[in-house]
Parts: structure tokens; C-alpha cells; sequence
């Protein structure tokens, strides 16, 4: 695990506020929120002091999270929500002791919450946001800065009893998600067992994603098609598509297949089995070659007004954006490319006026 110097503050966040010491937890709800630590008393409010004077390679001022106090409010995608938690978990792990609470309600309800109710410190994203969404933040005084923290390979995804599909081309995936009533119809080749459709809910960036890449950006055929059960809960679609009944020689038994995020397939990999996508394995190196058709970048959104306001917050991001390319491939994705990354820490030290 990384750990951290400690030194003098930087004169950007050079407020000193020593935080009275208490036990802390993380603990994960049923409804997808993640509250890690526990609160602190501090002697003036949601003040900060964090960074080191020393900085990284790639410029960014090294972090105490020990010395971090004020409390992060996360909000957004079921996809980028295992990486937050780890990262969080760590920057617990290394000092700081209040709460960073990450809930996993899709990209759209965290941008929503972000850039229209104004609730969220940082919006998780498994997309881009978009023009409407960044035209509602300038609205309540939010200008949002992208950090491209890493890369998915979206995992399409059936249950091990499955005795046919091994991979997919495009085509046939979009005949999966639509019209085909059963497998027959995907290919002649497979058997004529009906199939059992799960898929991310309306709100997820993982589901915006997937109409854009496969259905043509017309979600329409997806949304009427039979035997469809959507969820923003990604463990909700792991459950679904292990659990059916596909049987070998009972064509009246529904074999399932299911699209999510790559970190929850290696987190479930024993009840699943992955498919190719038009015969290119998902894997590290496919993605890093450009070869596998479903890669996508991931990110987290924040503003510099609400980092200047929460100096708490910068911190967390600056530490974020130093440790994320240790963390993520022990989620399950991948690193983000190295120039991406430092165009996200460009950015951040430019919001600091660095």
C-alpha cells in the first residue's frame, strides 16, 4: 500500500486544523452507499490541511491524508464505484478520519445531483458528460473539470452453464438486446433456448454506453425487448445471470446473458463465464492494443470552487489521481493511458492555479 510524506502544507491548502482522533469504519449499504470513516470533531468546521510541499513525478502535491479533515460527498456510477471505495478505503487506511460517503446511483443521477441539485463534491462518471449536463452546472455556478481516471472493458457476461456462446460479434450482440427470441435467432448455430436479457438501468452511463456502441444509440429495441430486467444494481445483474436455468438438451430452459462494468466479472468470475466480442478477447492487453471493441475511459467531475471551498476535497482528488493506476487493476480495470492521465492532473493543478 502507498503511503504518504509528511511535511509542510502547501500554501493552497495551508490551513491547520488538527482533528480530535476516533475510531473509524467503512461499512457498504444494500442500496450501493459506501461511508467510509467516521465523523471527527474538528476545532473550526470542514477545514483542511494536506499536502506535504513535496510533489510527485507528475507534479502533484503528495498528500497526508492523516492531516485531512471535513467530510466528501460522492455520488454516480455503478461502474466507477468499486474504484472509488478502494481508493477511499486506502486513503482511511493512510490518516484521515472523517467520511467520504459514494453512493452508486448511475452516471446520470450522480451528474444530476452533481450539476443540478448541487449536492455531490464529485460526480463518478462511465461517460462523458454532456453538454446539457455541463450547461446545468454553469447554471447553480459549478464548472465541472474532467479527471480521466482509468479504463473499462465492458464485460458481456453469461452463466457458466451456458454450453454454446464463447464470443460475439457486434451484430449478433445487438440481435441479443432486441428482436432475438432466442438463442437460434442470435445464431442458427445455437440452440433455441429463450433469452434472458439483464441490463444496467436508464440512468447508468454502462447502459448510455452500450446503446451508443452497439444499438446504434437507439436504446428503443433494447427497452421493448421480452425477458428484460433492468437495474442500476450491478450485483442485481450478476445474480440474474448466474442464476438461470440454461440445461443442455431443454431448450424450454432461459440461458441469460448480462453487460456490466469488467471489475464485477472478475469479482464474480467463478458464477460467470465472459464472451468475446467479434472474437477479441476482454483482457489488459487487448485493451491497451485497441483491439477490444467495448473499452471505454472512466471518470470522476469536480469544480475548483468547490475544491477552494472544501480544500478536503482537493485533497481527496490530488490523492486520487496519484494512487488510482495502483489501485485499479486490482479492482479490475485498467489504468487509465499515461497521457490522459497527466492531462487529469494537468488540470487539477491548474484548477489550484499551480
Amino acid at each position: 500500500m502507498k503511503r504518504l510524506k509528511l511535511g509542510a502544507s502547501l500554501a493552497a491548502l495551508a490551513l491547520v486544523i488538527a482533528a480530535c482522533g476516533s475510531d473509524t469504519e467503512t461499512t457498504t449499504t444494500a442500496s450501493g452507499t459506501t461511508t467510509t470513516g467516521a465523523a471527527t470533531t474538528t476545532a473550526a468546521g470542514d477545514t483542511t490541511t494536506s499536502a506535504t510541499g513535496d510533489t510527485t513525478e507528475e507534479g502533484l502535491p503528495l498528500i497526508d491524508p492523516f492531516e485531512v479533515t471535513g467530510d466528501i460527498v460522492t455520488a454516480g456510477s455503478s461502474t466507477v464505484f468499486p474504484l472509488s471505495e478502494a481508493i477511499a478505503a486506502q486513503f482511511e487506511d493512510d490518516g484521515y478520519g472523517d467520511t467520504i460517503t459514494i453512493d452508486s446511483i448511475g452516471s446520470g443521477a450522480g451528474l444530476e445531483r452533481f450539476c443540478v441539485e448541487g449536492e455531490s463534491d464529485i460526480a463518478n462518471a462511465s461517460r462523458a458528460i454532456e453538454e446539457d449536463e455541463v450547461a446545468a452546472c454553469e447554471t447553480i455556478g459549478r464548472t465541472p473539470i474532467e479527471f480521466r481516471v482509468g479504463t473499462d472493458a465492458l464485460a458481456i457476461v453469461v452463466s457458466p452453464s451456458n454450453y454454446f456462446a464463447e464470443s460475439l460479434t457486434l451484430e449478433q450482440l445487438a440481435l441479443a438486446y432486441s428482436t432475438a427470441e432466442t438463442w437460434a435467432d442470435v445464431d442458427p448455430s445455437f440452440p433455441a433456448h429463450p433469452i434472458l436479457r439483464f441490463s444496467p438501468g436508464t440512468d447508468s452511463g454502462t447502459f448510455d454506453y452500450f446503446v451508443e456502441a452497439v444499438l446504434e444509440e437507439d436504446p428503443e429495441p433494447l427497452l421493448a425487448a421480452s425477458n428484460l430486467q433492468l437495474s442500476e444494481d450491478d450485483n442485481v445483474l450478476v445474480q440474474g445471470v448466474a442464476g438461470d436455468t440454461c440445461t443442455e438438451g431443454d431448450e424450454s430452459t432461459g440461458c441469460a446473458i448480462g453487460y456490466f462494468g469488467f471489475a464485477y466479472y472478475v469479482e464474480n468470475q467463478d458464477d460467470l463465464a465472459i464472451l468475446g466480442v467479434e472474437g477479441v478477447e476482454a483482457s489488459a492487453e487487448n485493451v491497451d492494443n485497441g483491439t477490444y471493441p467495448l473499452a471505454r475511459p472512466l471518470f470522476i467531475y469536480s469544480d475548483a470552487s468547490i475544491m477552494a471551498e472544501k480544500p478536503q476535497v482537493a485533497s481527496f482528488i490530488a490523492y486520487y489521481l496519484d494512487v488510482v493506476s495502483d489501485v485499479i487493476t486490482e479492482v479490475g480495470y485498467f489504468p487509465a493511458p499515461a497521457a490522459d492521465l497527466q492531462g487529469a492532473i494537468d488540470s487539477f493543478l491548474e484548477a489550484w492555479g499551480m
